[in-house]
């Protein structure tokens, strides 16, 4: 199997990534992720970490899935490496999120077959029947269990990122964000922690934070180089790939991407169509045998593996109504 990641860079991304869960250590924050221009093997050529059929799990799956031999994943495949983006030739889908749907696939003995879309068009896909599932760094969230069932593989991290020369060196908690100028994904359950916080501060009489909206990652990162934000709050995987391919930035906190409450990525499907069981039998089969700590490792996501994979858990807890 080839290898993705210089041994000093997985050494420096999985020092990054240690502070996901358990919040940042002020020693560990402001390390240095990378040096400039680390190289990344970006290539089709992947030589992924595969899985055995297991023909017990296999014949969980819903027959007309198991007629037609593939398994129909949806995955937002452009712009957001290392979870899923395009290759060299800008054609090939890779990232940990393919890697970990061909694991899956491979169990259930079905060829895997990866939608590209967006991020509005998975769910509708997947709520239709389009794609039998989906694997793109979906939150589990209760309003989502109402039209969704949930198979989980990932703890969910988000992170802030910073310039290098920032005079910025942990944020940990509400008080650490006031008065900054910091950008955020519209919609995404990094804006309502970011939003939480600066309720919380606005109580206590804390200087607000100016809020920033772009559209696509080169805009934001623009903003970021350019002095015109602070910081940027997003997806830890995302941000630990960029500091290290970039050397320019740093991470300098990580919480829970469900704030104050512990938060699942998972695999996603229709409600009810009989494939979460499948899936999270074969994920459960890949933790067990290593191959999932191999592709975690692979992209350096090590520190957010799950013990076991679980079928719908609680998710994040609903809006309120307003």
């Amino acid at each position: 199997m080839s290898r993705f990641w210089s041994p000093l860079l997985a050494a420096v991304l999985l020092t990054l990534a240690s502070v996901a869960c358990a919040g940042p250590d002020p020693d560990q924050v402001a390390q240095r992720a990378a040096p400039p221009g680390a190289t990344v093997n970006t290539s089709p050529e992947q030589n992924r970490v595969r899985a055995e059929k297991v023909d017990a799990i296999a014949a969980l799956v819903p027959q007309e899935i198991r007629d037609r031999g593939r398994l129909v994943v949806g995955t937002t495949g452009s712009g957001n490496p290392p979870l899923s983006f395009r290759a060299d030739d800008d054609t090939t889908v890779i990232g940990v999120e393919p890697d970990i749907a061909h694991l899956v696939a491979d169990v259930l003995g079905l060829e895997l077959h990866l939608e590209p879309t967006s991020w509005e068009n998975l769910f509708l896909a997947v709520e239709s029947g389009q794609y039998d599932a989906g694997f793109s760094n979906v939150t589990v969230t209760e309003e989502r269990k109402d039209k969704y069932d949930f198979a989980t593989y990932r703890v969910d991290t988000v992170s802030f990122e910073v310039r290098e020369d920032s005079p910025i060196q942990r944020i940990a908690e509400p008080k650490d964000v006031a008065g900054l100028t910091i950008s955020v994904g519209s919609g995404t359950n990094q804006e309502e922690i970011l939003l939480r916080w600066d309720e919380q501060n606005r109580a206590a009489g804390l200087a607000p934070v100016d809020f920033r909206y772009y559209q696509s990652p080169g805009d934001y990162y623009l903003a970021l180089d350019s002095g015109r934000i602070d910081a940027y709050l997003g997806p830890n995987p995302t941000l630990a790939y960029h500091v290290a391919v970039g050397g320019t930035t740093r991470i300098v906190g990580s919480v829970s991407g469900g704030g104050d409450v512990k938060a699942d990525i998972a695999a996603m499907t229709r409600k009810d169509n009989g494939l979460v069981r499948a899936l999270n039998e074969a994920l459960n089969t890949v933790i067990r045998n290593g191959s999932y700590a191999e592709v975690l490792d692979r992209w350096n996501l090590g520190s957010e593996a799950v013990a076991t994979s679980e079928i719908n858990p609680p998710g994040l807890p609903r809006k309120p109504l307003s």
